[in-house]
């Protein structure tokens, strides 16, 4: 079946894994705290409090010792929920005062366009959250990207290493699974991906190999009519 529908990875795939743990990472460690303790009555952020001390298993944690639990989590790279919530918060306000730019790989942003000017629909699926996505891709080095994107999807879909999520993100797309080409530079990622009944490429920018998988260095090369 030809390609109707292309869903992409962001760290390692789009963008660089480095902008992630050299940059967001402590940059949300750096303000986190500040931004918890001015906007902890907000309810948008009270909720999140409170979904932490739900997973922490400690109901009674003042916003303090809450803190404290986010900051390991990021030294963690914890996939919690309430945390890539909180961090994405902090992100934008990073954004809007223009102290973080989205990294995108140039290759990815010029493949990004044609395929959208060509008709396909595009898609992304990140463990960070959906706000996060389009704080990438909508405050990114090349401008604002978002225009591009039919659609967001992160953990609340499901782990990015089931197929059943995969499963879940076709049917919301409303394709069939073998019209969807997703990418990736994690070979778990590409497995569950093909086992959900999607195509797949995977991004080994570095060079080498993805077990089981069509790598390529760079999105310039894929051809989607040879998928």
């Amino acid at each position: 079946m030809p390609i109707k529908a292309i869903l992409t990875d962001i760290e390692g795939t789009t963008s660089a894994v480095s902008f992630v743990f050299d940059v967001l990472f402590p940059y949300a460690a750096a303000h986190l705290p500040e931004f918890v303790l001015a906007h902890a009555e907000q309810p948008e952020v009270a909720a999140q409090l409170d979904a932490v001390r739900a997973e922490a298993g400690e109901p009674q944690a003042s916003v303090e010792r809450v803190i404290d639990i986010l900051l390991q989590w990021i030294a963690e790279d914890r996939k919690a929920t309430p945390l890539k919530a909180l961090q994405g918060m902090v992100w934008q306000q990073g954004y809007q005062a223009g102290q973080l730019k989205g990294h995108v790989y140039p290759d990815a942003v010029e493949a990004l366009k044609r395929w959208h000017e060509e008709g396909y629909a595009l898609y992304v699926y990140s463990s960070g959250s959906i706000q996060a996505q389009k704080l990438i891709f909508g405050c990114s080095v090349a401008g604002d990207l978002s225009p591009l994107f039919s659609g967001y999807f992160d953990t609340t879909s499901g782990p990015k290493r089931e197929a059943a999520s995969y499963a879940r993100i076709v049917a919301a797309i409303g394709v069939a699974a073998d019209e969807v080409l997703f990418l990736s530079d994690i070979v778990e990622e590409l497995d569950a991906a093909e086992q959900a009944g999607l195509q797949t490429i995977g991004l080994a920018r570095d060079g080498g190999a993805l077990a089981g998988h069509e790598a390529v260095a760079s999105f310039a090369v894929i051809d989607l009519n040879s998928v």
